[in-house]
């Protein structure tokens, strides 16, 4: 009795070991493709995905950080001397986004207004917004360039005008005035007079059209019907390609809207977005993979090329003229002043650039910016952006204000936007699409070991019991 007993539990285990061994089999070939079919459906733009509301309304708690170049010897540079700056800050403001007029096309598209509003958050920053601060004035430095080649008398007439209005090239302002606006006497006469020139009504500041306002009509592909094309944009203000600049290369509108990526990235891929405040897609390139949280993510960060100038790299003849490499003439996008972006402190530009002002110090830790993506699902969970805004100064003879400045890219500001997942939503971003894949992952072997042992079982039973 005892011995028919064991063979019966012997062979039970065999039939459990041939049935789990089985299953261990069947979820290494289904696993990955239900665990791509899951990352699928979840990073779609679909009201039924896991990560809509991430889209909608990004959880992610966003900073912006401001730097600012105080000018030190005003009355020098007028004299013809090199300019000194001094970096003042950051200031730091809480960035709030979310997408509205969120709208489902025909096509496989959705487009949508992104809204931005800022909160300054004083623990945070070094200083606060009532600090003053020694700044290019902006307008009549950009005024004077475009009047360059206009004949004397008007450039006169000008000089007459702002020694009218009390303006000056160099001005003492608040952080908050130069961020968000003040009223200049100057910006009501040429709106008075030259109507459509500005898009400023009322007050001019660097940041005044950012907050609560939108980065434009975004139409995107949500990947619903034709996932090779997910998350790129479609159009954007309703254009397919730009025109500001003059190539068609340059003019393209490729990448996504810069916050996902299409998923199952390898190192090949290239992270490209674009961005409405450069008026350009940019592209980066991956650097190297790591961790954050322990959720496993790729760094991509900016090639040496991104603003390199056409005799460096030829695909960027189309954003010029250009001045020394690493700066990017973005004039025509800002109602023609002679405005460049580049990395702060004019890290990886000509060297020329960073000796032409006292005071700036370029390095790899400080200035350059990264993005870290979970490249599985193409994600961000951590990433800074840093760029920095300069204007191009010279003395025009014939404007008085402008006196003997040497021609020089004088520095204004540089701003970080930076965000990383936490709390709530990274907790579910890792159980969701990183714990419960390792677990399927590892069940699958354990199964498929544990199938083997146990039909080992009737197999060693039958070699003793001979």
């Amino acid at each position: 009795g005892s011995r028919a007993r064991t063979r019966r539990a012997v062979a039970v285990l065999g039939f459990a070991g041939l049935l789990c061994a089985v299953l261990g089999a069947v979820m290494i070939v289904v696993v990955p493709t239900l665990i791509k079919q899951q990352v699928l459906k979840n990073v779609r733009i679909d009201p039924s995905s896991l990560s809509f509301n991430m889209w909608k309304e990004i959880p992610v708690p966003f900073y912006l950080s401001i730097y600012f170049f105080d000018i030190v010897n005003p009355d020098a540079i007028l004299l013809g001397e090199k300019p000194q700056v001094r970096e003042r800050g950051p200031y730091v403001y809480r960035e709030f986004r979310h997408k509205s007029n969120i709208t489902f096309n025909s096509n496989d598209t959705v487009s949508f207004l992104e809204y931005r509003s800022f909160q300054f958050q004083p623990d945070k920053s070094h200083g606060l917004e009532s600090d003053y601060i020694v700044m290019p004035n902006i307008l009549v430095l950009a005024a004077a360039m475009m009047m360059e080649n206009k004949p004397m008398s008007m450039k006169l007439i000008m000089t007459l005008a702002f020694s009218t209005l009390g303006e000056r090239a160099f001005m003492n302002r608040t952080i908050s005035e130069i961020m968000w606006g003040y009223d200049d006497p100057l910006i009501h006469l040429i709106n008075k007079y030259l109507p459509d020139v500005f898009p400023f009504k009322g007050k001019f500041g660097l940041f005044a059209e950012l907050n609560n306002s939108n980065s434009g009509l975004f139409t995107v592909f949500t990947g619903v019907k034709d996932f090779s094309r997910i998350h790129l944009v479609d159009k954007w203000n309703g254009l397919s390609k730009v025109s500001f600049w003059h190539s068609d290369q340059c003019n393209m509108i490729n990448g996504t809207s810069g916050q996902m990526w299409a998923p199952f990235m390898t190192p090949e891929t290239s992270l490209q977005f674009y961005s409405p405040e450069a008026c350009r897609s940019m592209n980066l390139v991956y650097k190297e993979s790591g961790m954050f949280e322990g959720i496993p993510t790729y760094r991509f960060v900016a090639p040496s090329t991104l603003f390199a100038n056409g005799s460096v790299y030829a695909p960027n003849e189309g954003f010029c003229p250009c001045l020394e490499s690493g700066i990017q003439n973005i004039s025509t996008c800002r109602f023609n002043a002679p405005l460049f972006l580049s990395h702060p402190h004019f890290y990886n530009a000509d060297p020329v650039l960073a000796e032409a002002v006292l005071g700036l110090h370029p390095n790899q830790e400080e200035h350059s910016l990264f993005l870290d993506v979970h490249p599985v699902t193409g994600i961000p969970m951590n990433c800074s952006v840093k760029l920095q805004l300069s204007l191009y100064i010279k003395a025009i003879k014939g404007i008085g204000q402008t006196g003997k400045i040497e021609p020089v890219v004088l520095p204004l500001v540089w701003f970080e936007e930076s965000g990383a997942m936490e709390g709530e939503p990274l907790q579910t971003f890792y159980n969701q699409l990183v714990l419960m894949p390792s677990v399927l992952h590892y069940a699958q072997y354990v199964l498929l070991a544990l199938g083997c042992v146990l039909l080992l079982i009737p197999i060693i039973h039958q070699i003793r019991s001979q």
